[in-house]
């Protein structure tokens, strides 16, 4: 006589639901499983009911899902939203890089220290062919750009232009860095402001938009920029 145990058994065996799942793109993203960069498949699936392990009838869609090459788990497709480690460390660069000629544009480039101080962010940040010359001429050629017929004081004081690449820059990055590494970005630019002397107003104006285009709060920004100030060079 069988027991309700192995009655339930064999009845698992002869009944189950299956998923089959369909390729329907690939790429690179960052997996949270392994904690680097892998390939990816995207799929989606539909859940059938089998008997004997034939699939008979459709039980609904599954997914989209992401599906690591590597360590083969699934994720939700918001995973792709994190950016992979070579596209983050590309993103870093372009903000430290446009801080840098938006600090520069707003305190001008007559200065030898301001520049030697700025390319010197910039290589840190891992673009190292960067050079002096490179961004006094970039910020030369943006300095027609005035950023009149605007009533914002910091793209009045670094140009429209500039103003609007840092929020497009600043903004999609902000939400992948820790607190700490939206003030060190926020802090490269003032590095770069108190490099010939105390901030002019619109040097302030510019790194109170880095502020919060990186989502820091404005007392928070004005705090760090005050201990900038203040620490030795």
């Amino acid at each position: 006589m069988r027991t309700a145990k192995g009655q339930s058994a064999t009845k698992l065996r002869i009944c189950g639901i299956r998923t089959v799942w369909d390729a329907v793109g690939d790429g690179e993203f960052f997996c949270p499983g392994c904690g680097g960069d892998r390939n990816y498949r995207r799929l989606t699936g539909r859940h059938r009911l089998t008997v004997l392990g034939l699939p008979l009838l459709n039980r609904g869609s599954a997914g989209p899902v992401v599906e690591c090459a590597a360590c083969r788990a699934h994720f939700a497709t918001d995973a792709l939203d994190h950016p992979t480690t070579t596209r983050f460390s590309a993103m870093l660069r372009e903000a430290v890089h446009t801080v840098t000629l938006a600090v520069l544009a707003a305190g001008g480039t007559t200065s030898r220290t301001v520049l030697e101080t700025a390319a010197a962010v910039v290589r840190d940040a891992g673009l190292d062919d960067c050079t002096q010359e490179q961004l006094f001429t970039i910020v030369e050629v943006l300095a027609a750009d005035t950023g009149c017929g605007t009533s914002d004081p910091a793209a009045e004081a670094c140009g429209a232009a500039l103003a609007i690449e840092l929020h497009e820059v600043l903004e999609p990055l902000a939400p992948h860095l820790a607190v700490a590494g939206r003030e060190g970005v926020l802090l490269r630019g003032a590095r770069i402001a108190l490099a010939d002397g105390p901030y002019s107003q619109a040097e302030r104006e510019v790194l109170t938009m880095v502020g919060g285009a990186l989502q820091l709060c404005p007392a928070d920004t004005a705090e760090l920029l005050a201990a900038a100030a203040r620490t030795p060079s």
